[in-house]
């Protein structure tokens, strides 16, 4: 062993940056090891083509919590997130649907389609706020650790007490929200398929599944429960592109201690008389520390980076079984003019521009995708979203021109993605061509993720974006199985950070938050610094 630390923290993503933010405020020594040339995941700002850059794999924000912004002082190293102005665009066969401005403006929309719809949206929304309350409030606890005795079990109780507080109504909505599929759910509260459609895109984000399918309703909660600048439910983009985000945690770490290692790529954990006792880093150097939490997902971790002898038969089974495949194909593209939509024609920089621009024109064409790539490996009509932060951020782009983000699903990891990328990543920019006839011969350049891309790049196993599926076998005390629900990993002094924890996915910066609490509160003299 060359040096020790405290804790090291295995990848540089947003929440192994948190995790080291609050281990090295409480007086920790500590390390962050990235095995790429810049720190922050996916959660980064490349340039892609000469003079175009753009947020690389994660594209917008939302779900950042408060907390973790205030305590990491992050406006004091640049971070700044511009609202948009409306959410989202919605662009279908004949018509559109603007969602967001206000509710005024999106009942008045929905009532051009069904007047019921915008009598029901109000109180849709009223619901929606006051199950993401219940999100809210669990996102910064540590869940109980499940046969963990006395002290779970009134741990249990005690998160789950508020959720019994609850009237009925709420209570209700969550299960249904647990257990229905999105297109149940959004049965019971609208009648127009444009209009569900707005809604149930949501629920197909990083989700390999289709709104037809049972639980599909949580993923649309999750990604609702954030907020920007204060406005609750609000997305926006962060200036800079999302990697600004995770400039700014890294000099915030910087700041208090850390020290961050890129190009540090770790090979193994080191377990020495059933504890942690370092890591060996692929050059061959081995570093100390009784403390490891890794920002890499369960599916990495333990296959990859633990001998096998070191954990039991059942736990490597369970750990087997850890469902992990987001759907996902993420492009970025260069563009010499804002695309004209056919059913809202204009190159000239407008609104809907600057919203999130969804191509998921009704409920069966979004199963279908799901269909598709279930027999076929892909969607041949694929939902596509689009963001174009260049149109609020003229740092990405020369004059003139833009960048895009082009998230789209459904597509199997099991295909061979280094034959059919470049087929598929030409049928995607056809597929947005169909809406927007000038789109495709305005393509300057693109960027190529597909699923294995994203794993061999990010290391996001099956090239999930959540680091495992969002099902309620995967959730809160079960992610990423039970019995491990709290941060602490099957060997003493391993710890898990990552998405692949509760709450899940999405640049939240909870896991990093709530497994730093975890590991302080394993250190009896630093148990109350994040109480302070």
């Amino acid at each position: 062993m060359t040096k020790t630390y405290d804790a090291l923290i295995i990848g540089g993503g947003h929440n192994g940056l948190v995790c080291a933010f609050y281990l090295a405020k409480a007086g920790m020594r500590v390390r962050v090891l990235e095995r790429r040339h810049i720190v922050g995941g996916a959660a980064v700002t490349e340039e892609f083509h000469p003079g175009f850059r753009n947020s690389t794999a994660s594209y917008t924000v939302s779900l950042l919590r408060p907390k973790v912004i205030a305590d990491m002082r992050l406006h004091e190293y640049g971070y700044r997130v511009i609202e948009r102005t409306i959410s989202n665009f919605f662009p279908f066969a004949d018509d559109y649907i603007k969602l967001g401005g206000g509710a005024g403006r999106t009942e008045a929309e929905f009532a051009r389609f069904s007047a019921k719809d915008a009598a029901a949206y109000p109180k849709y929304d009223a619901a929606l706020e006051k199950v993401a309350n219940v999100l809210r409030d669990l996102s910064l606890k540590i869940p109980p650790n499940v046969g963990g005795g006395v002290s779970s079990m009134l741990a249990a109780a005690k998160q789950g007490w508020p959720m019994a507080q609850r009237d009925i109504e709420v209570q209700r909505d969550l299960l249904d929200m647990f257990t229905k599929s999105a297109r149940s759910f959004l049965d019971g509260w609208f009648e127009h398929d444009y209009v569900q459609s707005a809604f149930a895109f949501d629920a197909v984000v990083g989700n390999y599944a289709g709104v037809s399918t049972p639980g599909s309703a949580y993923v649309l909660l999750h990604h609702v429960f954030g907020e920007v600048n204060g406005k609750l439910g609000a997305w926006g983009h962060a200036v800079g592109g999302m990697g600004a985000i995770t400039q700014a945690m890294a000099r915030a770490c910087e700041d208090a201690g850390v020290e961050i290692s890129l190009e540090a790529p770790v090979s193994q954990v080191l377990v020495d008389g059933g504890k942690v006792s370092g890591v060996r880093l692929e050059s061959g150097e081995e570093i100390a520390a009784s403390i490891v939490a890794s920002n890499a997902g369960p599916a990495l971790l333990y296959p990859q980076l633990i001998d096998p002898s070191d954990l039991d038969d059942d736990f490597k089974r369970r750990i087997k079984g850890f469902k992990t495949c987001s759907g996902t194909f993420r492009m970025n593209v260069a563009l010499s003019e804002l695309p004209s939509f056919t059913v809202l024609p204009g190159k000239e920089q407008a609104e809907h521009h600057t919203a999130g621009i969804i191509i998921a024109p009704g409920m069966d064409y979004m199963d279908q995708a799901f269909y598709d790539a279930e027999q076929h490996g892909w969607s041949k009509k694929p939902i596509v979203e689009i963001k174009i932060p260049s149109t609020v951020d003229d740092s990405l782009a020369p004059p003139g021109q833009h960048v895009a983000s082009l998230f789209c699903q459904q597509f199997d990891p099991k295909v061979d993605w280094d034959t059919h990328r470049e087929a598929v990543a030409d049928m995607i920019i056809d597929t947005v061509n169909d809406h927007a006839p000038n789109f495709k011969a305005s393509v300057i350049a693109t960027q190529i993720h597909s699923p294995t891309d994203l794993e061999r790049k990010f290391g996001l196993i099956g090239g999930d974006i959540m680091h495992g599926n969002m099902g309620l076998d995967q959730l809160w005390a079960a992610r990423p199985v039970l019995g491990h629900g709290d941060y602490r990993g099957s060997i003493k002094g391993l710890y898990m950070c990552g998405a692949g924890t509760h709450p899940g996915g999405g640049v939240t910066g909870a896991p990093g938050h709530n497994a730093a609490a975890a590991i302080l509160a394993d250190r009896p003299l630093l148990r109350k610094i994040l109480r302070s």
